[in-house]
């Protein structure tokens, strides 16, 4: 799993027209990737690393604060730009395998209490965000000590 993950003063998700998450606080957006070979575990790992990252003010973290997360699907980051114009989405896991690892994150952050808001996994969404900082990271489950 790939998380891109930025400290925002407030973000928020529409779906045509309608906001459908929304933080109106510090807290953390996390832009979501699933990989065709993640798992449960690597959910699980990837969820308590990142509420525990000392981003927000004075190097705390969500686990420390009671923050709010605000997470949205983002297969994208997946997306192999090596050869041609035209990104590669082969590592991108398909629908089947990546929603409910999505889902499995967001239900192991809530089981860490942490505050979660989210987009609507598949749909095209309009995510606004003010970043703070700006301070944003690239967490990636192959880089995590498993």
């Amino acid at each position: 799993m790939r998380a891109v993950v930025q400290r925002v003063g407030r973000a928020s998700v529409e779906v045509d027209g309608a906001v459908v998450g929304a933080i109106d606080e510090p807290g953390l957006l996390v832009l979501l990737g699933v990989a065709t070979t993640d798992t449960a575990d690597e959910a699980g790992r990837l969820a308590e690393k990142i509420f525990r990252l000392r981003m927000l003010d004075d190097e705390r973290s969500c686990a420390d604060t009671g923050a709010p997360v605000l997470v949205v699907s983002q297969f994208t980051l997946y997306g192999d730009v090596r050869k041609g114009r035209r990104p590669s989405w082969s590592a991108a896991a398909p629908r089947a395998v990546s929603e409910p690892l999505y889902e499995e994150f967001m239900e192991r952050l809530r089981g860490l209490g942490a505050r979660v808001e989210q987009g609507v996994f598949g749909g095209h969404m309009e995510v606004s965000l003010v970043n703070s900082g700006p301070f944003t990271l690239i967490v990636d489950t192959a880089d995590l000590p498993g």
